[in-house]
């Protein structure tokens, strides 16, 4: 049971970045940070205690109860703590046996171990292999009819989907002979977004996570689709489809401590600068612009801006900023900015 609690709360903190620690019935320790303390065992629900400076919420996992323990006594750490344990209450693997799709859905959630992993692939004949987890949102009114969508896509026998919420699903796609006609996953998923429009009349938006070797590790690339689908809502990226691939750099400066963050943006920013980045015409032009692999004509064609019009507000960023986005290094410093902006705020 321990290394049970031990995976799930590796996928809590994979999933959220919150450690939680475990403790039985009796608060003493069971899993989690490494602690000596024994936690207070009467309360009911929910509670945050101000002198232990921590919130703590009983969990009750595989029909056995625990006390949690996350750091923090506000409502925050609150809000978290009743979600955690309802994750842990609703946790979809069972000892008794998984359906198909419930030992898919497990996988992705991180809730199971390696000998439960290859237990249940030999029970409904998994081939292990390279895979990757697209997660697709959608309109929940139109679920049914996406998922049937992608099923007909998926390769019999190996590509399987997950319903993980009422609006997204999980398409996990093995990387076989079928797919070399593809050059990337972002290729094959822009394909499916389009094929489901085509036959449901249903929008909707692919965050792609990384390849993994092999069918155990999926929750790796389930949790970067997330992180895609979480930061491409955050900064607001144009387009229906998105890889973990395209945040690596977002994902490497939100990890720096915030004060850090403020000092590589006053050394990038000019003193003139900050009014073109407090502009939302000019960012969304220069957004287009890197968007479009800096060609004008493109740009202007979508923007629906004369050629002339373009120029002079590129023009007007160059005079501001001392960066002409024209050039690919000074495009990149302006994406930089911009990001270091958002994640200051």
């Amino acid at each position: 049971m321990d290394a049970d609690i031990r995976v799930f709360l590796s996928g809590i903190k994979e999933k959220t970045g919150i450690d939680v620690t475990v403790f039985d019935s009796e608060g003493e320790f069971v899993a989690g940070k490494n602690s000596g303390e024994k936690v207070p065992t009467d309360f009911d629900g929910v509670k945050s205690f101000s002198n232990l400076n921590k919130t703590l919420f009983y969990i009750k996992y595989k029909n056995k109860s625990f006390i949690g323990a996350i750091d923090g006594a506000g409502d925050t750490e609150r809000n978290y703590a009743f979600l955690i344990g309802e994750l842990a209450e609703n946790s979809s693997f069972k000892e008794s046996g998984l359906s198909k799709e419930e030992f898919c859905k497990a996988i992705l959630l991180g809730e199971t171990n390696h000998a439960q992993v290859a237990k249940y692939m030999q029970k409904y004949n998994f081939t292990d292999a390279p895979c990757f987890v697209m997660v697709v949102s959608v309109n929940p009114n139109a679920t049914s009819d996406v998922k049937n969508v992608l099923k007909t896509y998926g390769a019999e026998g190996k590509d399987f989907v997950v319903e993980i919420g009422e609006r997204q699903l999980a398409f996990v796609k093995f990387v076989d002979d079928d797919s070399a006609e593809y050059q990337s996953s972002t290729e094959y998923a822009e394909f499916l977004m389009q094929s489901v429009y085509e036959e449901t009349g249903a929008k909707v938006k692919i965050a792609i996570g990384g390849t993994v070797k092999y069918v155990a590790d999926l929750s790796d690339s389930y949790a970067q689709a997330m992180t895609a689908v979480r930061m491409s809502s955050a900064l607001q990226s144009k387009g229906d489809v998105h890889s973990f691939k395209e945040y690596m750099l977002i994902k490497m400066l939100e990890d720096l401590p915030k004060f850090k963050l403020n000092e590589y943006l006053e050394m990038l920013l000019d003193s003139g600068a900050k009014e073109i980045f407090f502009d939302e015409e000019m960012i969304s032009t220069a957004e287009e612009f890197l968007g479009n692999s800096l060609n004008v004509s493109e740009t202007s064609r979508k923007l629906y801006l004369h050629r002339n019009t373009l120029t002079y507000r590129l023009d007007k960023i160059e005079k501001a900023t001392g960066l002409n986005i024209r050039k690919f290094s000074d495009a990149i410093t302006f994406r930089l900015i911009t990001i270091l902006s958002k994640l200051v705020k």
